[in-house]
């Protein structure tokens, strides 16, 4: 009975001391680039270089001010004031010539200093009698700060504004984010390089190189999004739907002329006699002699079918008879 429950006891020990070893590892936090088959030297020297946060040294003026808290204070505050948003807008007019005005866009994007991402020129079927009529898209970046005015310019000389939307997004935060990342990349980077000049040893001076290299590509990945967060708030998206006037008429019911309505029957009277007549004469020259064409044979098989089955259905009665005077 003893020998259980002293396993019993073990084990939970065990478990303890496991759980107690795991909460000590967790709560001291240990950050390597080591690479696999390189250690020691340079190679530890690097890692710690891209972790080790830069100490922290008070400064002051000769007032007794906190120069450091100071910064703080100003960088917060100038983030705080340049907002990044991203403007877009979205609208479709109705306009006599979609691909004369579709030109003039172009041509508005590029004089206020943008450009133009895409154009298209294309038939549209409307109404019963589907008319067809030309429609077309384009889309166009134009500075942020003359977003009103291109809006603007773009709805002159329109008969219709269909509908219109604009929405912004603010990407401060991301931006500032990217920035402290890229920040704290270069200053490792910087550091490895120094690090890379001093290393003697084959292995420390591979392992920082690919420590490097890798710094710099997230570096690189870094500055192409605060270059696309850059961009896209400088030049705000337009992009702007050209509908031709023909297809948005309404439907017209023009006065009611008995007149009218009696000359189009007359007409059709007589297309229904010219229609008649037409019949009669095709029925005569050709339906008819057809039908009789094809009467003939099937009214000489009837006959004939209609003969054998009365010579054979006298024969079989004359048999019967013979065989009941038999009987």
């Amino acid at each position: 009975m003893k020998r259980p429950i002293i396993i019993i006891l073990s084990v939970i020990g065990v478990f303890l001391l496991i759980g107690v070893s795991m909460m000590s590892l967790l709560g001291t936090k240990t950050v390597s680039y080591e690479l696999p088959g390189y250690g020691g030297g340079a190679a530890t020297e690097a890692a710690a270089a891209v972790e080790a946060p830069a100490a922290f040294e008070p400064a002051f003026d000769s007032a007794g001010t906190d120069l450091n808290r100071e910064a703080v204070i100003n960088s917060a505050g100038q983030v705080a004031q340049e907002r990044l948003v991203i403007k877009n807008a979205d609208l479709a007019i109705v306009v006599k010539d979609p691909e004369a005005r579709m030109k003039q866009i172009s041509d508005m994007a590029v004089e206020m200093g943008g450009f133009v991402v895409s154009s298209n020129l294309y038939q549209s079927f409307y109404g019963p009698n589907s008319i067809e009529v030309p429609e077309a898209t384009v889309i166009i970046r134009v500075p942020s700060e003359r977003l009103d005015e291109a809006l603007t310019r773009i709805k002159e000389g329109s008969s219709d504004v269909q509908y219109e939307n604009i929405s912004g997004q603010d990407v401060t935060s991301q931006y500032v984010d990217l920035q402290s990342q890229l920040k704290a990349k270069q200053a490792a980077e910087k550091k490895l390089l120094e690090i890379l000049d001093g290393a003697v040893k084959t292995e420390d001076v591979l392992a920082v190189y690919q420590q490097l290299q890798f710094i710099q590509s997230e570096i690189e990945v870094l500055k192409g999004q605060i270059k696309y967060y850059e961009e896209s708030a400088a030049l705000s998206a337009v992009s702007v739907r050209l509908i031709a006037e023909e297809s948005a008429q309404p439907i017209e019911i023009g006065p009611w002329k008995p007149e009218g309505a009696a000359k189009e029957a007359v007409q059709d009277l007589i297309f229904f006699f010219q229609n008649f007549v037409d019949f009669l004469i095709r029925f005569v020259i050709l339906i008819l002699p057809s039908l009789i064409l094809i009467a003939i044979p099937v009214y000489v098989v009837y006959i004939a079918g209609r003969a054998l089955f009365r010579r054979f259905g006298k024969s079989k009665v004359k048999v019967e008879e013979k065989e009941e005077e038999k009987k």
